[in-house]
């Protein structure tokens, strides 16, 4: 007897891919609908555990599932059509390339009858999404349809990346019975344990050296206890890249701050006096800045991470499973001299912060903003934050507590921080959920601000208004090029916000500020806070 649906149709290829990805656990969908898509999009709408976001461009759908499984670990799925909704694509994508997020795409693409030059809509996406992706396909034979799905999903965990699906019109709506097709089965996560003779030759090299430093990279996020026993046990401080600030609160007595051109100085003063740098899930990006000849301890659930930083001893290895099997065999340490300097530098680093947020300086400085909002967001609030100024100042003036945040970090694509501030509402809805934005950034994506008021995500947008494309005008300043190129045209952002049924507030002046943000944290709709900004540095 042939399956049907409960709406009495036969069940479908993309009925069948749906149900699928929802066993999976799989049920978040961004895109936008369209003719190559339709089935799909119809199978959606018909699964109970299903839910399709629909949103104004492609690129925040792809935007949003690369922060989504930044923000939870769990996996997104793009739905959009073939040939410019798969090319929308291509940027958010790349970040979760560049990134190692987990993604899944499913492309619509045009009828096999016309596949091949002259297609409306056709393009080649298995040579499109090649660069991209971890593993790309197109479903051509419908018995194949679930075989091809479960293995996008294994290689987007295991490879920690982008897979990618095309599935012709009329493939999507051939029937097909479930209970015939064959699968391939998915990990739900990938744990690597160290080998016993990597643990050892770590702590040979760790006991043997006299001025050790932690490096807590994104790989370590899940790892903040096993890394804050280690620092305890061998005296040593811990440093962070970027995308790890928040790994620890940036108040514990361990925590010297991120590490590079953002970073603060007494990271820097650490590293640079150290004899070893223990990596923990750390890239060795030209961002995070550690000099070529110091000696590494390098520990990473990547291989092919592994020695770009010439090593003296490595670990291949998650680093919740590798940190405490090392924190076990290595020598304990008491030198109560590194936590008494690191304290007095860190003391010394906060009343610098205090002193440049000044108060009454108009138009309000960005480290007053970022000072104001440290004070006021909730310790356990999820900031999304976008590539410009903003990040700057975030990176370097913000104090995170217990919060947690997502930004584009290889690509460094703008426009990625209301995307991610949509992605994290979705995941967490009880949370606190703020966009750290520029008005460059905030304007490429400014369309789905809609998308938030339609599934009404009570967030807040938190826009650096410098009418310029500042961070683009002090790489000018610094190359010795003069400002070209870089002023904005701007709206009322305030006025936009409410227009697309969301709250605005618009600040200009430095003490409206703390009240604005508490305001609007406790609004039960989108909010925009466009502030007026200068986009100086320290001029």
């Amino acid at each position: 007897m042939k399956k049907t649906t409960s709406e009495g149709a036969a069940t479908t290829v993309a009925d069948v891919l749906v149900s699928e990805l929802a066993a999976w656990g799989i049920t978040l969908y961004f895109g936008i609908p369209g003719a190559s898509s339709l089935p799909l999009v119809d199978a959606v709408r018909r699964n109970p555990d299903a839910r399709y976001i629909v949103v104004r461009h492609e690129q925040t759908a792809a935007l949003a599932a690369s922060a989504y499984n930044k923000f939870t670990g769990k996996i997104a799925v793009c739905l959009t059509i073939a040939g410019p909704g798969a090319t929308n694509l291509a940027t958010g994508l790349y970040d979760a390339k560049e990134d190692r997020a987990s993604v899944l795409a499913l492309s619509g693409q045009a009828k096999t009858q016309y596949a091949g030059p002259g297609g409306i809509q056709e393009i080649d996406q298995d040579a499109f999404f090649r660069p991209i992706s971890v593993f790309n396909n197109t479903v051509a034979d419908p018995k194949t349809a679930v075989k091809l799905l479960t293995r996008a999903i294994r290689y987007a965990i295991v490879g920690r990346g982008v897979a990618q699906l095309s599935i012709p019109n009329d493939v999507q709506r051939e029937p097909l019975e479930p209970s015939y097709c064959e699968r391939e089965t998915c990990l739900p996560e990938v744990r690597v344990a160290p080998t016993d003779e990597a643990v050892r030759a770590a702590v040979e090299v760790i006991d043997a050296a006299q001025r050790p430093v932690i490096l807590a990279g994104f790989g370590s996020m899940n790892a903040a206890g096993a890394l804050l026993d280690l620092a305890k046990t061998i005296q040593a401080p811990i440093v962070t890249t970027f995308r790890a600030k928040g790994v620890l609160p940036e108040e514990n007595e361990w925590v010297a701050g991120v590490h590079g051109p953002l970073g603060t100085p007494h990271a820097r003063a650490f590293v640079e006096e150290s004899d070893l740098v223990i990596a923990c899930g750390a890239s060795f990006s030209d961002f995070t800045g550690i000099p070529w000849e110091k000696r590494v301890v390098h520990i990473d659930i990547d291989p092919l991470q592994l020695g770009k930083h010439p090593f003296t001893a490595a670990v291949w290895g998650d680093c919740a499973v590798a940190i405490p099997r090392i924190r076990e065999q290595v020598r304990a340490r008491d030198d109560p001299s590194v936590r008494k300097r690191l304290a007095e530098q860190k003391q010394a680093w906060s009343e610098q912060l205090d002193r440049e947020a000044d108060p009454k300086a108009v138009p309000i400085r960005p480290p007053y903003i970022m000072k104001v909002l440290s004070e006021t967001l909730p310790e356990d609030a999820l900031i999304s934050i976008d590539v410009g100024e903003n990040l700057w100042w975030f990176g370097r003036n913000f104090r995170m507590k217990r919060q947690r945040f997502a930004m584009s970090g290889y690509l460094g694509t703008m426009g990625f921080g209301l995307p991610g501030a949509i992605a994290a509402k979705l995941a967490y809805p009880d949370a606190t959920v703020v966009c750290i934005t520029g008005d460059g950034g905030f304007s490429m994506v400014m369309a789905d601000f809609v998308t938030a008021v339609k599934y009404g995500l009570p967030l807040v947008v938190v826009i650096l208004n410098n009418h310029e494309l500042a961070m683009i005008r002090e790489e000018q300043r610094e190359a010795n090029y003069p400002p070209y190129g870089t002023e904005l045209t701007n709206p009322d952002y305030a006025l936009y916000a409410e227009s697309c049924g969301g709250a605005g507030i618009r600040v200009t002046r430095p003490l409206d500020l703390p009240d604005a943000v508490r305001r609007a944290l406790m609004m039960d709709k989108p909010v925009v806070i466009d502030i007026e900004t200068d986009p100086k540095r320290f001029e």
